[in-house]
């Protein structure tokens, strides 16, 4: 009898582990966003739940940002980065190749396509931006295009001053923001060629529009709003305030919003406004605290990743799962928020 016992306890344990190690091995991984702290410029890194990772910019120029770079991969436990995608060429978000090339190996570069401008200085940047990738792979993308991440959506909605000219499935609602919007100049600038992209897993979906201005994102809402809401919404162009018009961000309708402003860049404490008092806005989140916008245009310093004028380079990062659950912790501090998306 008592043998009989212990093979029943025996089986009955091995039963026990067979089941763990099934719930561990079935246990979701999240997808991992890192917003990096550049000071003004973009360096956003996208670890898919399958460990492949897209860099969207690289700072500005010099080891700082490169090292901060380099430092998040390392926190991801990433020995590549397998794309490296440039919103646009101006310095701070093209600046830090040559030495991010340095810090980590890159697979391919995506872009798209020649610069727009024609001054010293940009033809300077770009020339330098081509030599640097001149042994790496290139490709160039437009709307409609990604690319292949399995297990989530990575699409092109902007790009070289084209978009998408369909709804996203789900969306093209009417607007009823646009009336009020006034007219936008047409930007010649390399900003209006940003690269915007859609990233979505499962329920939840990210957007970052890079430095892309009005006119342009009015075209992706005006008169329908052609990607339809999301879940977080990183502030175009460092939040600074004519390129957040109402009509994109009341139409996005984010549950978290995210400004990649410096200390004393972006951060503008009219967009600031206009996004915390969007429609369905739970938190909004910041790179720096922006000095010039005063304590009632800036989140709780528990929502700023840097709030001294010297910053260390504290991120933010998101976690966030296939059902839309998601968090947004901040390195500077033990402190993170949990959210779900619409």
């Amino acid at each position: 009898m008592r043998k009989n016992c212990r093979g029943a306890a025996t089986v009955l344990t091995a039963l026990i582990l067979v089941i763990s190690a099934y719930g561990a091995v079935r246990k979701p991984k999240s997808l991992q966003i890192y917003f990096i702290d550049v000071e003004g410029g973009q360096a956003t890194l996208l670890v898919t739940p399958s460990k492949q990772s897209v860099l969207i910019d690289t700072g500005w120029a010099g080891s700082r940002d490169a090292e901060r770079i380099a430092g998040a991969a390392q926190a991801a436990e990433l020995k590549r980065i397998d794309y490296v995608l440039i919103t646009h060429y101006h310095q701070d978000h093209v600046g830090g190749v040559a030495d991010l090339q340095q810090r980590i190996p890159i697979g391919t570069f995506v872009d798209h396509g020649s610069d727009v401008e024609d001054s010293d200085n940009a033809r300077a940047l770009y020339k330098n931006y081509e030599k640097a990738i001149e042994h790496t792979k290139r490709v160039h993308l437009m709307p409609g295009e990604g690319l292949p991440l399995p297990g989530i959506t990575f699409e092109v909605i902007a790009a070289a001053g084209e978009r998408i000219t369909e709804p996203l499935p789900g969306a093209g609602e009417a607007n009823f923001n646009c009336a009020s919007e006034s007219e936008a100049e047409p930007d010649p600038s390399e900003n209006a060629q940003s690269i915007g992209v859609l990233v979505s897993y499962g329920k939840f979906r990210f957007l970052d529009l890079g430095d892309l201005t009005k006119k342009k994102e009015l075209e992706l809402v005006c008169p329908n709003n052609l990607i339809g809401i999301v879940s977080l919404y990183l502030m175009t162009h460092h939040g600074i305030a004519a390129d957040n018009p109402k009509a994109l961000v009341w139409a996005l309708r984010p549950e978290v919003a995210i400004s990649n402003n410096g200390g004393h860049k972006g951060g503008d404490p009219e967009a600031w406004q206009m996004v915390h008092d969007s429609p369905g806005l739970v938190a909004l989140w910041q790179l720096h605290y922006a000095a010039a916008a005063g304590k009632n245009h800036n989140a709780a310093d528990n929502f700023i990743a840097n709030v001294d004028e010297n910053s260390e380079g504290h991120y933010v990062k998101v976690d966030a799962e296939a059902d839309g659950n998601f968090s947004v912790n901040n390195s500077r501090i033990t402190f993170s928020q949990k959210y779900r998306s619409h």
